[in-house]
Parts: C-alpha cells; structure tokens; sequence
C-alpha cells in the first residue's frame, strides 16, 4: 500500500513540472507585455531581466504555499487517501485544462484554475463522506470546506478585476496629465521623482511585503523591516531620485527605460512570489501528507486525519529554486507562450491596424452610452479646462521614416505605469496572501491604462471592448469548467481507484501530446504559408508598393483557376476533403486581400510624397484583388456546403459544362497571367485576352440558359438549382473582374514607370 501513494507522489511531482511548463507558458506573458509592447529594450536583455525576477521571486513563494494545504478546505476533515485523491484529480485537471487553453490561444488565469480545482475535488470527495455517513446531510458540507477563505479568495480575485481597472486607469489618467504625450522636456525636470516614486512603491511591496513569505529571511529580519518600515521607504525615495537624477546629467539615462525593466524584474518576482503555489503548491502537500502517514507504519490511509497540513510549514528553499528553474527555461524556449502576448497588446494598441475581435451588442451598447456621458460631462466642464486637458493628452506626431511594425504599441509611460500599478497590487495580494489572478490584474492594469489614454478611440472602441469582454467571458468558463472536471475526476478515483488514476492519466498524457501535435502543425502552416512556393505564395509580402502589388495580381491569377479546377473536381465527385481545402485556401485568400485593401491609408500617405496620380490606380486595383477574392468565395462556400450536407450529386451535363468553364477559365487566366509576369500590355495581346474574356461569357450565358430548360422539365432540384446558378453568376463576376484587373494593372503599371522616367 505504501509503494502505491509513494507512486501517487511521484505522479503528483512529475505532473507538477508539466504543469510549471503549461502554466508559465500562460502567464509568463503577463509581466512580458509591458516591455515587449514600448520596445523598451532588446528582447534578450527584457528576458534575462524577467528570469532574474522569477528565480527571486520563487524564493518568495514558501508563505503562499498555506493556500494549497487549507485555504479550500479542512484538511483536518479529511482522511490521507482521501487528501491524495483529492491532489490527484486537481493536478490532473489542471494540465488538460491549461494545456487546452494554451493550445486554442486563449488566455485563462492559473489561479482562478487552481483555486475551483481545489474546490470542485474537495466538494466532490466530501459529498461521497457524507452520503457514507448515516448521521450528516448535505447541510454539513461546510464542515469541510474552509468556505469564509474560499470565498475571502474568489471575492479578492474578482474584485482585483475591478480593482485593477480603475487603479490603471486613474493612475495612468494623472501620470499623462502631468506628462503628456510630448514628456522628454518635462522629464528632464521630473523624470527623477517619477522614477523615484514607481522604483519605491515596487521596493515597498515587493521586497517588505513579500519579504513575510520568504523561505530565507529570518523573523529578526522581518521585525526590524517592519519596525523601520516609513525610514526604508523614505530612503529608497530620496536615494533612488538622486541615482536617477545624477545619471540623467552625467550620462543622459533614459529614465523610463529603467522604470519599465525594473518594473519588469518586479512583476516577474512577483508572479513568481503569488503563482508558484498554483503549480507546485498541491504536490508539495501531497509530499508532506506522504511523509506524515509514512512515519506511522501500518497506519490505515482512511484512519489518519490530515490535521498536520493545517499547521504552517516552511517550504524548503531548494525546491523553490528548482521550481523556479524550469519555470524560466519555459520562459525562454515555450513557444505556446509567444502567443498569448498578441491579445493583451493588440487591445491596447495605441496605433491603427487590423481588430483581432468583431463586434458585439453589449459593447456597441456601452460606446454609446460612453458618448452621451461624455457629451453631458462636456457641458458641466468649462470650454478652458476642456481644452487644457484636450492639449495634454494630444498625441505627438509619429517619427518620419519608421516602418508601421517596427513602432512600439505604446510608449513607456504608458508602460511604467502597467508595470509599477500591477506589481503594487499583486503584492498587496501576495503579504495578505490571497492568491490574486496575475492574469486578471495586468491585463486589466494594462486595459484600464489604455481607455485612460484614449487608445480607445471611436474607431477601435467597439472591437477593444468585444476583447476584453470575450477574455472575462474565457475566466469565468475558466472557474465553471476546472470546478467541474475536478469533481468529476475526483469521484472517478474516489469510487475506481487505481483504475482511474492510470485511465485519467493516460488521457491527460494524450490529451497534451495531441495538443502539442496540433500545435505544430498549426505552426508548421503559419511558417508553409510564407514560403515563396508559387501556389501557396502570400499575396502579401515586403516590398516597395509597385512590387507589392505586381506580385498580389500575380499569385491572385495564378491560384484562381487552380482553385476552381479543385472545386469543379470536387463537385463532380463529391469530394468533401478536396472542397474542405479548396475553402481554407479560398479564405485565406479572401483574408490576405482584406488585410492589403485596409492598408490603403496608410500606403496613399506614401504615395503622395511623390505623386498623386498613382494613388487611384493603386486603389483601383486592390478593388479588383478584393471583388476577385469575394466571388471565388462565394463559389467555393456552396460547394463545400452541398456536398457537405450530402445533397443530390450533380447531372453529367452540369459537370460536362463546368469542365468547359474551367478549361476556358484556366486559358483565360494563363494568358492574363503572361502578360504580367512579362508586362506586356500590347495592343494586339490585350485584345487577345478580351477575346477569350468574351468567349467564356458567351458560354456562361449558355449554360445559364440550359440550367434554365433543366429546371422547366424538372430534371434537377431547387438546393442543385441554387448552387449551380449561384456559381455560373459569381464565374461571371470573376471573369469580369478579372479583366478590369488587368485593365487597372496595365494603367498602374504605365503610369508607375511613366514617373520613374520622370525621376530619372
């Protein structure tokens, strides 16, 4: 019986380092986005920053690990096999859980996780005590269950949420009021007790605070840090200000870069201070449950209550470290983790660009109630204090010559104040120690710092909104979904056993396996779409404009009619699989052509700095690009769904005509393609290719006509019908399409060389 919970520990141990890994591949992002979004630093110098926190902090953590042991619940309730199966079940939800959500993309909070994991096992195990009890009803449940800390912990975490928007945006709000957006001459004079100030706060919380869980400061050490508390504080101020003010006149220190990197370091220790408890803190109890009922040979595992787990106890500091470890190799080589960053800084993105979410009832209906707010807040305010907030927080010019990608998404006041707010408050979380989500806290930091600095703006507000409310939306599923696995892996074991532990586990070990296998190849697509392979080229690519755009039509006419020969095959067959593809690529197309036609602004801008008169011609032609993509999608959509949805096959003629169409379709653009890649636009040979424009309308006007008779002698249904008159009409449009491309290609592509000429 011994060697079996000695393999239930080393099952929690070796779950625990997978979890470490899934864990920080969610939440490392957090204390990364601040200095990854202002371009504050190199990203290895950002990084060996953020190790240094994380092994700091991990030393920070041994106070936190109290919450595993019982912060959810009586462990004195409970007997050692049920302790185990209740450790078991939670570390075995929590790595589906987090691996799944690491997979899809979404982020999720590994301490709401871990706290209704703990919950939902808990509960489960307790409910199977009292239906073996003759003398306990549902009623005794909170015997079991520590639920004044359970609940003192889910308020604290949803009140952060609240807590941590309103303390970005306030905070935030001042700070650009007093700097603006224009602060390097401001900085000059008050740059040093900015710093000051951020690197004191960060000092206090951090290091007084967190000093309490420490596994190697000594209670004298504490007394005298809390005896001398104000006179820390008010040497740290008066010191770091002149530091910084010395350094800014002898070597010209860019303060804010040393608040974010600081800043930085202090978020990383203290996520690795707060949240190392959500990956280690259960088999770390489990261990101390094990050792307990080992020191008592023969003892019955459902005859030793586990009392001991509710004294405190020091965790030692070597397995912190090495905790601590694997968390910052995770930090650096997972590549789950590099995509989660986009989320947090795409809605709160200071620049123009595409919207990573649509949008939504409740956020469209907020913006307006925002508006009209703001319209009544307008009419109280006098038009001076108006117009003297207005000034500081207009927004300075963006610098000449820098490239839309390489600039930063914010700028580092912006991303000192995410850094130094988030850090105090998941500090304060951690010295009262309630496990404060990190991930609720910076990203509604970082949110609140955003609509305060009005990177919310008209245009972009619905879409942020949408986000933010979706990633809400992604925690509280985050709460329901670890609740309820955990109860029901946690029964599974209670009544199976043995059984259920290898069963459980198995399917685990598959689930991250596949996950990983998914994720690969969903890598491996992203890297195949950019290779230069002609078929599967990008239409969107690096480059001067007129390159640009000759290699957009050129990739456009080249995967079209390969693409409806698929879709025609396809259909003639019936084969799903072959439409399926046809469709993903379709999209994709679709998708790229989108993503050139809105950069139209932003190109015209550079195109007026030479000439006005290409600008038409340019948009003229992503018009083309745009309506071309539409109608292959509306071609190839239909078809999958047909065949999909197993409706009838189509007749012989219908498939007879369609093979026409696509052999004139594929000359048709083969030919327009030649005259590209050669540019050549030749009289005599863009008449040519009108003719077979011409030929290939005649025979869709027939075929339209044939489709007609069928339908009169009731030879075909109205789904076949639909379909079949549906992709003659949209064949139409792309053919006609088509042929205004090359027409507006010939006009960019003479007008383009006619001011080169004039260049030279």
């Amino acid at each position: 019986m011994e060697n079996f919970y000695l393999i239930i520990v080393v099952v929690l141990f070796a779950l625990a380092i997978s979890d470490l890994i899934v864990g920080v591949s969610n939440d490392a992002v957090n204390f990364l986005n601040s200095a990854f979004g202002s371009k504050a630093a190199p990203r290895w110098a950002i990084m060996i920053i953020a190790s240094l926190g994380i092994l700091v902090g991990a030393t920070f953590s041994s106070g936190m690990m109290e919450v595993a042991r019982k912060g959810i619940f009586h462990p004195d309730q409970f007997y050692f096999a049920e302790i185990m199966i209740i450790f078991i079940a939670v570390m075995l939800t929590d790595i589906i859980l987090l691996d799944f959500y690491n997979t899809i993309g979404l982020p999720t909070s590994t301490t709401v996780s871990i706290v209704f994991e703990l919950l939902g096992a808990a509960v489960a195990v307790a409910v199977v005590k009292i239906m073996n009890s003759a003398d306990q009803t549902m009623l005794d449940l909170g015997n079991y269950i520590n639920s004044a800390k359970a609940l003192a912990i889910i308020t604290g975490i949803l009140l952060s949420v609240v807590i941590a928007f309103l303390s970005g945006s306030l905070v935030q709000w001042i700070t650009r009021l007093i700097f603006t957006y224009r602060f390097e001459k401001t900085f000059k004079y008050f740059g040093a007790i900015f710093g000051g100030f951020a690197i004191t706060a960060i000092t206090y919380f951090i290091l007084i605070k967190g000093a309490k869980g420490s596994s190697f400061i000594s209670k004298e050490t504490l007394s005298w840090i809390k005896d001398n508390t104000f006179t820390i504080i008010a040497v740290c101020f008066v010191g770091w200000t002149v530091v910084l003010q010395a350094l800014v006149w002898f070597i010209r220190l860019n303060i804010l870069k040393v608040i974010v990197l600081v800043g930085t370091f202090a978020l990383a220790m203290a996520f690795a201070g707060n949240d190392l408890v959500n990956f280690i803190g259960v088999p770390l109890a489990g261990f101390k449950s094990f050792q307990a009922w080992a020191a008592s040979p023969g003892m019955d595992p459902y005859g030793m209550t586990m009392g001991i787990l509710g004294e405190k106890v020091q965790t030692e500091t070597y397995l912190l470290i090495i905790a601590g470890l694997i968390m910052t190799v995770t930090l650096w080589f997972s590549k789950k983790a590099r995509t989660v960053t986009e989320t947090e800084i795409g809605l709160s993105n200071q620049n123009e660009g595409d919207e990573k979410f649509g949008s939504s009832f409740f956020a469209r209906l907020l913006v307006r109630r925002s508006l009209s707010a703001n319209s009544t807040f307008k009419n109280i305010l006098p038009t001076s204090v108006q117009t003297g907030i207005q000034n500081r927080f207009k927004k300075a010019e963006a610098p000449a010559g820098i490239d839309k990608k390489d600039m930063p998404a914010f700028d580092m006041i912006r991303a000192s104040v995410n850094l130094t707010v988030a850090s105090i408050l998941i500090s304060i979380g951690t010295s009262l120690k309630l496990p404060l989500s990190t991930t609720y806290v910076t990203f509604m930091v970082a949110m609140g710092s955003s609509l305060s600095d009005r990177a919310w703006d008209r245009d972009s507000a619905v879409y942020r909104i949408t986000g933010v409310l979706t990633v809400i939306g992604g925690w509280f599923f985050t709460a329901f979904s670890a609740f309820t696995a955990a109860f029901i892996f946690a029964s599974l074991i209670n009544w199976l056993g043995g059984y259920a532990i290898i069963g459980l586990l198995a399917m685990a070990i598959f689930f991250v396996v596949r996950s990983h296998i998914f994720h690969k190849k969903k890598t491996s697509s992203q890297d195949l779409d950019e290779n230069t392979d002609e078929e599967d080229a990008s239409i969107i690519i690096k480059g001067e404009i007129f390159e640009q755009l000759t290699h957009a039509v050129a990739v456009v006419t080249t995967k079209i009619p390969k693409v409806y020969g698929k879709i025609v095959t396809g259909l003639a067959f019936e084969e799903r699989t072959n439409l399926k593809e046809s469709l993903k690529k379709v999209r994709k197309l679709d998708k790229e052509a989108k993503a050139l036609k809105d950069q139209v602004p932003v190109v015209v801008k550079k195109l007026t700095e030479d000439s006005i008169t290409t600008g038409p011609f340019y948009v003229q032609l992503l018009d083309y690009l745009r309506e071309i993509a539409h109608s292959i999608n509306f071609i190839a959509e239909p078809a999958f769904d047909y065949v999909d949805n197993n409706h009838k096959s189509l007749v012989p003629e219908q498939v007879e005509e369609l093979n026409t169409i696509q052999t004139k379709l594929e000359d048709f653009f083969k030919t327009i393609n030649r005259l590209l890649k050669d540019n050549n636009y030749d009289l005599d040979q863009i008449e040519k290719a009108f003719s077979k424009q011409k030929d290939l309308l005649t025979s869709l006007r027939k075929f339209r006509k044939e489709q007609i008779r069928r339908i009169k002698a009731e030879r075909v249904g109205t789904r076949n019908s639909v379909l079949y008159l549906g992709i003659i009409n949209e064949t139409k449009n792309l053919v006609l399409y088509s042929g205004n491309l090359l027409k507006a290609s010939r006009d960019f592509t003479t007008m383009n060389s006619d001011e080169t000429d004039e260049d030279l």
